[in-house]
């Protein structure tokens, strides 16, 4: 049974556990050696060997165990000594075979802060010491220079950053192993540098939403988990990748539009799990802005008091989709459940939006409401685009 526990965790970081393990152990002084590793659960020795070496005394022991007895020694170890590379190691163990962002979005993430700073509210080497511990982790630039083998990764990065300005935000952030750290390590950076202490109001939301946009590709998403005075406090979870046609959807829009049309999808989609209400406003503002950029586009006016189920009937009449110009009875009665669900999403938005007060009777929306509401949105936008677009080509 052990041997088959053993083998779903990768050989690699089994090793590498076992080793940073008897490097902290070897921390300790020869004589707390024994007596520690005893409480580690590890074989009982004398003091002879830890004084021979600190370092083969724990891993002689450390070798006797599997890797699923090792989890609970490294946790134990946690709790007597801070160490990062321990952490690191058994949260790099305990995420083999899981779910994990890949190294492309923590690329694509990564990009985004090199024409921004990492926070509005601390100095870029204050922030990176909020997320890693730079004064307990080894210099990346020691090996140039005798002199410096005592040097840290904090010096590293005051020289750099501080004193010669030599490192962008990419070389930092690849300096301190983000590229190769634990996803455990990586969310603890985003949910840091999204935080409300980290960033201005106006730049928390933007870069929430961008970060958002690269991560639910993999599953995860910036989830408001509380409020820290009124502003938000995100928490990186587990999300659905969503429905299907959602990437056909945003390629569709963004080929259409990107700075409205497709903007206004992504926020509907970031909100479509965590904001219901914000969702099904932004599902129908979705549709009414498709609907005037189509209009304007075709040569014709409307009036700014119109609204979504007005705006939809001047288009139908655009693009040949109201029912009355058909006589196919199959025609007609999808042409004419497209216009039904085009009045239902205003009705949604009026009636369980944040379009309104709510009153004390309101309705809340839940996840699901929204989730249809956005999906409806998206499915009928992208059909009005693609029509549009063969009547513009001359298609039928």
């Amino acid at each position: 049974m052990k041997q088959q526990a053993a083998q779903q965790y990768p050989t690699v970081a089994v090793k590498q556990l076992r080793n940073v393990l008897a490097g902290a152990i070897s921390d300790f002084s020869a004589n707390e050696v024994p007596s520690l590793c005893s409480r580690l659960q590890l074989r009982d020795g004398d003091r002879d060997g830890s004084f021979k070496s600190k370092f083969k005394y724990a891993e002689r022991r450390l070798i006797e165990k599997s890797a699923a007895e090792l989890i609970p020694i490294a946790q134990r170890l946690l709790q007597e000594a801070d160490s990062y590379e321990v952490a690191e190691a058994l949260a790099k163990l305990q995420e083999a075979g899981k779910d994990t962002v890949s190294e492309l979005t923590r690329r694509r993430i990564m990009a985004l802060f090199d024409k921004r700073p990492y926070s509005t509210e601390f100095e870029d080497i204050d922030f990176i010491r909020r997320v890693w511990p730079t004064t307990n982790m080894p210099s990346v630039v020691s090996s140039f220079s005798n002199s410096r083998s005592e040097a840290t990764l904090d010096d590293d990065l005051f020289n750099a950053i501080v004193r010669n300005n030599d490192w962008n935000n990419r070389e930092t952030l690849e300096a301190v192993g983000y590229l190769t750290c634990s996803q455990r390590q990586f969310f603890r950076f985003l949910e840091e540098v999204t935080s409300p202490l980290t960033q201005s109001r106006e730049n928390q939301t933007d870069l929430a939403a961008a970060i958002n946009e690269h991560l639910r590709h993999d599953g995860y998403r910036l989830i408001i988990v509380r409020r820290l005075s009124g502003s938000p406090v995100y928490e990186v979870q587990p999300a659905a990748l969503g429905s299907p046609s959602d990437d056909a959807i945003s390629q569709a829009l963004a080929e259409f539009d990107t700075e409205t049309v497709h903007a206004r999808w992504t926020q509907a989609l970031d909100r479509r799990d965590t904001d219901p209400a914000g969702a099904i406003t932004l599902a129908r503002t979705l549709l009414e802005d498709v609907c005037k950029w189509i209009i304007i586009e075709a040569g014709e006016t409307y009036e700014e008091k119109d609204d979504l189920p007005v705006l939809y009937r001047k288009l139908a009449k655009i693009l040949n989709l109201a029912p009355d110009g058909h006589t196919e009875p199959v025609f007609k009665q999808i042409l004419g459940s497209c216009q039904s669900v085009v009045e239902s999403l205003g009705s949604l938005r009026n009636k369980i939006s944040d379009a309104h007060s709510p009153g004390p009777k309101k309705v809340k929306p839940a996840a699901r409401h929204a989730q249809l509401a956005v999906n409806l949105s998206g499915t009928m936008a992208t059909f009005l685009v693609s029509t549009w677009a063969a009547r513009k080509g001359g298609i039928p």
